[in-house]
Parts: C-alpha cells; sequence; structure tokens
C-alpha cells in the first residue's frame, strides 16, 4: 500500500475489578468475568486467529488490567468459569426441547448451545485455561500491542493528594505486566483516562513512553496542540500522550446514533432469564431467586417503542458489513482532510471498553474482524498501527503539558466523587497515609508473619483504591455490594494495621491474615515497601 496518508489506532481497555469469593458462589457479581470471557475476550481470541490463518495482516492495542490478569490466572475462577459453562450448555439443551414449536428461537437455542460447548472446548482444550497465553501470542507476533493500567484502577486525579499511592498504583501495574508477559509495558491506559501531571514523574520511573487521555486532555493542553488529537504530545517530563478522537469514537460508541444501536444486532435486555417460566428457569437465575440474564436472549433492538422480533443472525451480519464499510469510508474521508495539515502523517485514536465487543454490543468482535480485513485488503489511504509503532516512526512531536481530564461524564472527576460517594475518600486518604506510614515504620522488618500482614495491608488499600466502587455507586448499580467492598477492605486494612503498630500479632490475628490471604489474594508477590 503506496497511498499511505496516515494512521487510525484501535485500543481495547480490558478490564473488570477484582472479584473472588471463595467462600460462596452465590455473588452474581463473579459472573461479569465469565460473561467477559464468554462475550468479549474468546471472541476476540477467535476472529484474532483467523486473521493469523487468512494471512491478513493487522495492528490493535489492548490494555488488560492487573484486576482482569490476576482473575485469569486465578485457579479457582478457571473452574468456575468451567461450570458455568457447563451450567449454559445444560439450559441450551432444555431451550432445544422447551423452543421445539416455535422454529426462530429453536435455531437460536441451537446457535448458543453450539457457541458454548465451543466456548468450553477452546477454553479447557485449546488454551488449556490460559487466556493470558493466548493473547500473549498475539502481541509475540507482532499484531497486539498490550499495554498495562493503574494496579486495582485507582483514579490518579483523587488519588495524588498523597503521591506514593499514585506510585504504587503505577508501580504493581508494572510488575503485574512483568510477571505475565517477560518484559515491561511501553503504555499505560491511565485508569478512567484520568490524567494529572504529578503522575508522569512515577510514570517515568517506572519505564512508562505513553499514556491515552480522553480528547480534551489533549485540546486543552498547555500550550494548545497544533494538530489537535491527530498527533501525540509530549508532557515536559517526557511521557507521550495519545488523545481519543471524537469522530470515530461517537460512530461506534453513542447510544442514539452509533453502531450499537442499529435494528438488526441482538437486544441485550431481552433475555430468557426474565422472559421463560419461573420455575423452569429458577435453577439458572440467582440464588436468592431474582431473575438475572443468562446470556440467552432470542431478539434483536428492532426499534424503539415497538414489540421485539427474533434476532436474525444473517441480518446482523449484513449490518456488520455495512457499517464496517461505513467506517473505513469515514475514515478515508478523515485522513484526505487531515493529511495536508499535520507535519507527521495523523493518528485517528480509537480507544473504547473492550467489554464493549461481545458483551455490550454482541456483533462487535465479529465487526472488528470484518473492518480489519477491509483495510487489509481494500484500497483505502491509511493503515492500522499500534501507538508505540508511531512513535518509533515519529519520535518528534510538541511538548505540551495536557489537561487534567478524564473520560468520565462531563470530562474531569464528578463521577468518582460526587454526593453518593464523597464519604468513601476521606477513609481512603486516612489508609493511604496509614500504608505510608507503615512502609517507613517497619522498612527494616524481618519477622515473616509482620511481613505478610503488611503485604496485605498493601493489598487492601489497593483493592479499595478500586474506582469501580465508585462508578458503581454513582451509576445506582450493585450499589450495596459496592459499598459492601470499600468498607470490607478498609476495615481488613484497619484491622491489620492497628495490630501491627499496637504489636499485637496474637493467634486471633494469624487467623484473620490468613482468611484475607485467601479471600484478597490478588498480586501475590507484592511487597509492601513500594510505599516507602
Amino acid at each position: 500500500m503506496s497511498n499511505v496518508k496516515g494512521y487510525v489506532s484501535f485500543v481495547l481497555h480490558a478490564h473488570l475489578p477484582f472479584i473472588h469469593h471463595p467462600e460462596s458462589e452465590d455473588y452474581l457479581e463473579e459472573q461479569w468475568l465469565y460473561e467477559a470471557i464468554s462475550e468479549t475476550y474468546l471472541p476476540l481470541l477467535i476472529n484474532f486467529t483467523k486473521l493469523e490463518e487468512e494471512k491478513v495482516g493487522f495492528a490493535v492495542t489492548m490494555s488488560m488490567t492487573p484486576p482482569l490478569l490476576n482473575m485469569l490466572d486465578n485457579k479457582l475462577l478457571q473452574k468456575r468459569y468451567i461450570k458455568y459453562l457447563r451450567t449454559h450448555i445444560e439450559l441450551a439443551k432444555k431451550e432445544l426441547i422447551r423452543t421445539k414449536d416455535n422454529i426462530k428461537e429453536n435455531e437460536l437455542a441451537k446457535y448458543y448451545l453450539d457457541r458454548y460447548s465451543n466456548d468450553l472446548h477452546l477454553f479447557k482444550d485449546v488454551y488449556d485455561c490460559n487466556l493470558i497465553s493466548a493473547f500473549k501470542h498475539f502481541q509475540d507476533i507482532g499484531v497486539l500491542e498490550i499495554i498495562t493500567c493503574g494496579a486495582t484502577h485507582g483514579y490518579f486525579p483523587i488519588l495524588y493528594v498523597n503521591e506514593k499511592t499514585v506510585r504504587a498504583q503505577i508501580a504493581v501495574g508494572v510488575q503485574t505486566y512483568e510477571k505475565y508477559f517477560g518484559k515491561k509495558p511501553r503504555g499505560i491506559w491511565l485508569p478512567e483516562c484520568g490524567y494529572v501531571p504529578e503522575a508522569d514523574k512515577y510514570l517515568k520511573e517506572f519505564g512508562i513512553e505513553y499514556i491515552i487521555t480522553e480528547s480534551h486532555g489533549i485540546l486543552y493542553a498547555n500550550p494548545t496542540p497544533i494538530h489537535g488529537t491527530f498527533a501525540p504530545i509530549v508532557s515536559p517530563e517526557g511521557v507521550i500522550a495519545f488523545g481519543r478522537d471524537i469522530e470515530s469514537s461517537r460512530q461506534v460508541w453513542s447510544s442514539i446514533n452509533g453502531y450499537p444501536g442499529d435494528f438488526n444486532y441482538r437486544e441485550f435486555y431481552r433475555d430468557i432469564g426474565y422472559d421463560a417460566p419461573y420455575d423452569y428457569i429458577k435453577p439458572y437465575i440467582a440464588s436468592n431467586g431474582v431473575r438475572v440474564h443468562t446470556g440467552l436472549k432470542y431478539y434483536r433492538i428492532t426499534g424503539k417503542d415497538c414489540e421485539k422480533d427474533y434476532y436474525n443472525l444473517q441480518w446482523a451480519q449484513d449490518s456488520v458489513e455495512k457499517q464496517a464499510g461505513h467506517f473505513l469510508d469515514s475514515r478515508v474521508s478523515q485522513i484526505n482532510q487531515l493529511a495536508p495539515l499535520t507535519t507527521n502523517p495523523p493518528i485517528v485514536l480509537c480507544p473504547y471498553d473492550a467489554e464493549l465487543y461481545g458483551h455490550w454490543w454482541y456483533e462487535g468482535p465479529n465487526w472488528l474482524y470484518i473492518l480489519f480485513k477491509k483495510i487489509y485488503y481494500d484500497e483505502c489511504n491509511f493503515k492500522l498501527i499500534t501507538p508505540g509503532n508511531y512513535i518509533d516512526k515519529y519520535p518528534l512531536m510538541q511538548v505540551c503539558t495536557p489537561c487534567r481530564s478524564s473520560w468520565g461524564a462531563n470530562g474531569y472527576s464528578e463521577v468518582w466523587l460526587n454526593h453518593t460517594n464523597d464519604y468513601a475518600h476521606k477513609h481512603l486518604h486516612v489508609a493511604g497515609d496509614k500504608m505510608v506510614e507503615l512502609a517507613e515504620k517497619f522498612a527494616n522488618e524481618t519477622a515473616p508473619i509482620k511481613i505478610r500482614a503488611l503485604n496485605q495491608c498493601a493489598r487492601e488499600l489497593l483493592l479499595a483504591q478500586s474506582s469501580d466502587w465508585l462508578f458503581i455507586i454513582t451509576n445506582g448499580t450493585m450499589v450495596d455490594y459496592a459499598k459492601k467492598r470499600i468498607k470490607d477492605h478498609i476495615g481488613r486494612f484497619t484491622k491489620l494495621y492497628n495490630g501491627l503498630i499496637e504489636n499485637c500479632i496474637d493467634e486471633n490475628y494469624i487467623v484473620f491474615l490468613e482468611d484475607l490471604e485467601e479471600k484478597d489474594c490478588i498480586f501475590p508477590e507484592i511487597d509492601y515497601k513500594i510505599y516507602n
């Protein structure tokens, strides 16, 4: 392709909060991981594999966050995912019988049976339960660039009141990446795209070359960037920032006119967990009898304020083909307009939550597959590229300080700091200060049991700092669970802290510590001294 005037860069943010309850199988929130594996991570791997087998060149970037990596590597969660699949296969088989007099539902029941059966085969037999290695393969062959994130997705624009807590989030994020991928990450997806200049020196300390920011983080940088979001900028500390392109994001992300709202696509909210007879579906919904999603959905979006029509796989595929072509044409036009105006060839950055592709937008992974093939085979004026490769090609860029920003509603911090969740921050800040105190006071500690307690303090603090809990409380979904997680982790941290400060490490304390080490087993190699 000789007519390359610019580049398009897809960045998929694969993240879930750490949810691990060995004490019970009744936590519905644990299914977030299983749904994401079946609807997002496996479909992405399937489509990457097809592209590799068809010798179609492509380039894509994914952030795989430390909580997600720790959950994918967890043996208990792997076993529970297999159980989840077997339960869904059983339900799909029953659906073949229940829907035998409805041709369209019966065809879809067969489709789901095949799909979940294939998921089980892939996860258990092909990937040997190791999806991290499966993604690493695509990084190793040069088509996928995996980047890191803050340790538990802690929100830097609020945590930075004690900068050592931001440093720890970055340090553990980098260490976790090195553990699983055998090298340092080049880039980081700032949690919630939350940028503050105070974090730059720690990003540089741990070898981070570039960050992903929201559009206005670049557009309102100081001084104003000459090329807007269509060229990266570099901060005075030497951290390169890529900003989200507004136009391409709107085409995919918008709930009003984005591609996922196509009337031919699968309706997310219409599920047999709510539609099927209660006594029949009861074994497959929440343990307390509350109807929930099962993943078996028979209807398409159809339209607004109308009776839902049945989902048609071919119609959905037709929309995928059409919209992949539309996206391609839109980028060609955009690059044509931009290329004469930029010093280097422009880059259009397209960052999205990975879970949009497959979980929320069921057809999303297939859309990526079709789009990447079109870009490879069609005559167009751009190529796919990763941010790292763009930096290698075009290392000269404008020096600017990005604006404090996030990709939350209204662009700053109100999603994570408002009247619904503001009570939590004083506890998070106090615990952060106490963790730094512990790291300094016990800097030369040699007693194994105290070192274990100090490391667990670090885990509890990091888990409490997850931005997910604050986001959930703001959005009003699963609020009780999110509040419980903040309360539990702060309470556990405080009990461990008091025992260390008071030198009261008795038998009850040790039993308590062992219980936490089993439940909150994230970051097994953590060293509390990162806070010193």
